[in-house]
């Protein structure tokens, strides 16, 4: 998320998790690529066996998992904040947004397995006039 209108922070996975990342489940969540002989995918959105990624770990394949990002800043004309990830679906992915004035989360984004079995790239971009997590 880059909210600041000049910095991005750069999430890939390859030393350690990403640092926008707050909640981290690691029965829910695993750090592996291509090689790591669990199924597809076997390489990252570029086509890389070794570049690693997050993945549902096997045993959570009929559950779900949460990945929370640290707080944003408000949002306004100068400062948007866009979230741009490179995603594989198996099942369903949700993008939810939750202010800190409420306890609700927002779904704001949706997709369900499709046909294709491959990488595909969304950006977000986030408007909120309070401080948020996604």
């Amino acid at each position: 998320c880059f909210n600041s209108g000049f910095s991005c922070d750069k999430c890939d996975f390859e030393t350690n998790l990403c640092k926008a990342l707050y909640e981290f489940n690691p029965s829910g969540w695993i750090r592996r690529n291509g090689q790591s002989g669990i199924g597809p995918p076997y390489s990252d959105h570029n086509g890389n066996e070794s570049t690693y990624f997050l993945s549902l770990s096997p045993e959570m394949e009929s559950s779900s998992a949460t990945l929370r990002t640290n707080v944003f800043l408000p949002t306004d004309e100068e400062h948007v904040c866009q979230i741009r990830f490179h995603y594989w679906v198996s099942g369903t992915l949700m993008v939810g947004l939750q202010k800190h004035s409420e306890d609700t989360v927002t779904n704001i984004w949706q997709v369900s397995r499709e046909l294709q079995s491959q990488w595909k790239t969304n950006t977000i971009t986030i408007n909120s006039t309070k401080k948020f997590e996604v």
